[in-house]
């Protein structure tokens, strides 16, 4: 198959901080692209995952990235449609370019290898060459031409009764895939983390519902049996938050004060 060559094993596509700065040696080319608000959305795919070097082909209108609809689209991706580059050929758009990926899902009897691109990226990103993703008009993908100026191609593994995605569907799943060979980033927590209930805090808890429980004559303290052991059990295996525990104890507390 036809592969890129990779560095030595000192660098490992396994190491983030390794490759966290190849950002700018990603480019996006579209060829051929016809709804703006297909550019703007692809803009967008782009722009989460830390992309920004876009090249358009012939665009069906040369101000296509300035179109109302594509800067909708964009929604705060409008950076990377007011630095895109409108050129007239793919030799063009792939100037400075060692290693060109076409998308593409039409089999071809002659061309570069396919891979999927999870597969592909493992070896791509840990070499040395500037990547670019190549994707063809909405209408019909790329012509046999394009694809022969790539090295590979690549074909998002979809259910094989319908494959068809969107143009921005494919430019989120492609940037997706290469920024996690790229060593990714981390996930940022949306909430604050819980501060746990120690030990003293549940036999707390405890004895507040024992002494509840045999108020409301749910238990009998002269034969208790294994109540007491099972719900401590059971609130270890919940491991509470202090605002958790706070709750079980106002629940006892109301239900002190209905049973007086």
């Amino acid at each position: 198959m036809h592969e890129p060559p990779s560095l030595p094993a000192t660098s490992s596509p396994s190491a983030p901080a390794e490759h966290a700065g190849r950002s700018d040696g990603t480019r996006f080319v579209l060829v051929g692209t016809s709804h703006a608000g297909n550019l703007g959305a692809a803009a967008r795919a782009m722009k989460v995952m830390g992309f920004a070097d876009l090249v358009l082909v012939r665009p069906r209108f040369a101000d296509l990235p300035g179109h109302d609809e594509a800067l909708a689209m964009a929604s705060g991706a409008t950076d990377v449609l007011a630095g895109a580059r409108v050129v007239d050929t793919l030799a063009e758009a792939l100037q400075g370019i060692s290693w060109a990926c076409a998308t593409a899902m039409t089999p071809r009897d002659f061309g570069p290898a396919t891979f999927a691109p999870r597969e592909h990226f493992v070896s791509l990103a840990a070499g040395v060459h500037r990547v670019a993703f190549v994707f063809g008009p909405e209408r019909t993908g790329l012509s046999n031409d394009d694809v022969y100026r790539c090295h590979a191609c690549l074909s998002i593994p979809a259910h094989p009764d319908y494959g068809s995605l969107n143009l921005a569907q494919a430019v989120q799943l492609i940037a997706y895939d290469w920024r996690q060979a790229l060593g990714g980033y981390a996930v940022q927590p949306r909430t604050a983390a819980p501060t746990l209930a120690d030990g003293p805090a549940i036999e707390g808890v405890l004895q507040h519902w024992q002494q509840v429980l045999q108020d409301i004559d749910f238990l009998d303290p002269a034969a208790p049996k294994k109540l007491m052991p099972r719900l401590h059990q059971l609130l270890n295996r919940a491991e509470l938050t202090m605002d958790e525990v706070h709750i079980l104890r106002g629940i006892a507390r109301a239900v002190a004060r209905h049973k007086g």
